[in-house]
This record gives C-alpha cells, sequence and structure tokens, in this order.
C-alpha cells in the first residue's frame, strides 16, 4: 500500500512540469531562431529573384 501512494503522489506531483514546459518554449524558439538565420540568405536570395522577374520578365533566369 505504501508503495502505490508514493507512486499516486509522483504521478500526480507537477512542480517542475513548469520548468520543462519553458525549456521546450526555449528550445523552439532557439530553433526558429537559428532557422531563419541559417535560411535568410536563400529566402532573401529567392524573393529578390522573385521580385526581378516580376519587373523584368525578360530576365534569363525567369522560368
Amino acid at each position: 500500500m505504501k508503495i502505490s501512494n508514493q507512486m499516486l503522489k509522483f504521478l500526480n506531483d507537477q512542480s517542475g512540469a513548469s520548468a520543462v514546459e519553458y525549456a521546450l518554449i526555449l528550445a523552439i524558439v532557439g530553433s526558429g531562431i537559428a532557422a531563419a538565420i541559417f535560411l535568410g540568405g536563400a529566402i532573401s536570395g529567392a524573393i529578390n529573384e522573385a521580385g526581378t522577374c516580376i519587373t523584368n520578365r525578360t530576365a534569363v533566369d525567369c522560368t
């Protein structure tokens, strides 16, 4: 009986839940920032190329 009560108490304990949630949020936000930095040049280049194709339809790379 004592072990099952301790197990139930452990399973219902949520004191560390906030820290885990904050860690997950930090990891997701950090991954987003890292992806934006890593892919920033490629995205910028694609947008610039699209803008060139819109303004100059006879450009070589526009298909």
